[in-house]
């Protein structure tokens, strides 16, 4: 069962309902791997209290089960925690799932399981080791989802190297990020290592180049009907820089307007948010 073909990650009510249909017809690992796919929805949705729920059933029956429902399950029951401000449970979780998923060869998992790994580490050097071990298994497995795995980790890498003030080093890592997410071809995650870039040519002070970036976003979002708040941030931060600030307010309010009805967990705090309307103003 190819896991990955049943997500959208953009839509988990949608991935929900898609996952309880296929468990229908679902026995043995595919029903408990099913069931860790659907408390992923949940913890997603920030309901965090059903995704537990639901992991506790599937625990029980994890004794019997293959390597593969046993690593999802270590997974999500990992990331729930972490979602939820919850850190110190998650990481042995993750740990586990490392070990299980290499000594099972389920190459794809424990990419996913090592990256999770460098999310919880908060020394830079950690975050590159655990990154970095994962970009070197995706890049040699023989396994088509492991090996897209290039793209997050090379955009990870590039926020470590950011966090660093290797600003060049980090852009270099965003461009290697946009090369892969253009091969696998999912227009949304394109234009998501696209707006990376132009964020860090901001942070380089390379202010117009930014903007030739983030007009072309603007655009193309337009036409999709589907308006983007970081974008629309990126672009007031860009023109405040250079001190155009009448032609930035218009740009802060519609992030404002935007990003205060995010509910995922992107949603930026409210300190940020508050920024962003004084600003538009």
């Amino acid at each position: 069962m190819d896991v990955r073909s049943l997500w959208d990650f953009t839509d988990p009510a949608r991935s929900e309902v898609v996952f309880r249909e296929r468990l229908k017809g679902a026995t043995g690992d595919d029903a408990l791997v099913l069931q860790t796919q659907i408390a992923r929805t949940y913890s997603l949705r920030s309901r965090f209290d059903d995704a537990h729920a639901l992991l506790d059933q599937i625990e029980p029956k994890l004794a019997r089960a293959g390597a593969e429902p046993r690593v999802r399950y270590l997974l999500e029951r990992g990331r729930t925690w972490r979602s939820s401000k919850r850190p110190e449970p998650a990481r042995p979780l993750f740990m586990q799932a490392v070990e299980l998923a290499t000594t099972a060869k389920l190459d794809e998992l424990a990419v996913d399981a090592m990256h999770m790994v460098a999310l919880l580490e908060s020394a830079p050097e950690a975050q590159m080791h655990w990154n970095q071990r994962a970009l070197a298994l995706a890049q040699s497995s023989t396994d088509h989802n492991t090996r897209n795995w290039d793209a997050s980790l090379a955009n990870n890498i590039g926020w470590t190297l950011r966090d660093q003030g290797r600003d060049e080093e980090a852009l270099e890592s965003f461009r290697t990020a946009l090369a892969a997410r253009e091969r696998i071809g999912r227009p949304a995650d394109i234009r998501s290592a696209r707006w990376m870039i132009a964020s860090t040519l901001r942070a380089m002070g390379r202010f117009d180049e930014a903007l030739v970036e983030l007009r072309r976003l603007e655009r193309e979002q337009e036409q999709l009907g589907e308006p983007d708040g970081f974008v629309f941030e990126e672009l007031a931060e860009n023109l405040l820089a250079q001190h155009k600030t009448e032609e930035a307010k218009p740009y802060f309010l519609r992030a404002w307007e935007v990003l205060s009805r995010d509910t995922s967990l992107d949603r930026p705090d409210d300190k940020r948010l508050q920024r962003l309307r004084d600003l538009g103003h």
